[in-house]
């Protein structure tokens, strides 16, 4: 399997690992049939993602997903958040290998989840969110 250099970068050294002690919103997603779990953090402060920080087990392409998709939203508002792709999340890492890609989707949806969390403590709508699901039970074919 070949993965980009962007990959192998954030895999062998990620950014914004680590938890937020008084974050603002706490999203974990998983899947227990690939064993990938994400935690995401974030610190929000007037409708900015002002910090994220992610604690992933998994895969390398999890933990490169998590740490692009972190870089991705970090700086940037609640709305450009949530328009955070998976696809936008593989692109900028150059390209997931097919049987990968799930791992892009968690890193979307563990952001989601954050917000989502977010938007439950401060009583706030998020436009979209209510839409989401949150699918821990995806399915995808392992190539052996």
């Amino acid at each position: 399997m070949m993965y980009s250099d962007k990959v192998m970068d954030h895999f062998t050294n990620p950014r914004n690992v680590g938890e937020i002690i008084d974050a603002d919103g706490i999203g974990e997603v998983g899947n227990a049939k690939c064993g990938d779990i994400m935690r995401m953090y974030l610190k929000i402060e007037d409708g900015i993602i002002e910090d994220v920080k992610f604690k992933t087990f998994g895969c390398g392409s999890a933990i490169a997903s998590s740490s692009m998709a972190t870089e991705l939203i970090k700086g940037k508002t609640i709305d450009e958040a949530m328009r955070l792709t998976n696809k936008a999340v593989a692109d900028a890492l150059d390209g997931l290998p097919p049987v990968k890609m799930h791992c892009s989707v968690l890193a979307e949806q563990a952001i989601k989840s954050a917000l989502l969390d977010y938007s439950k403590k401060h009583n706030i709508h998020i436009e979209g969110l209510e839409d989401i699901n949150f699918d821990d039970d995806h399915h995808h074919d392992i190539e052996e």
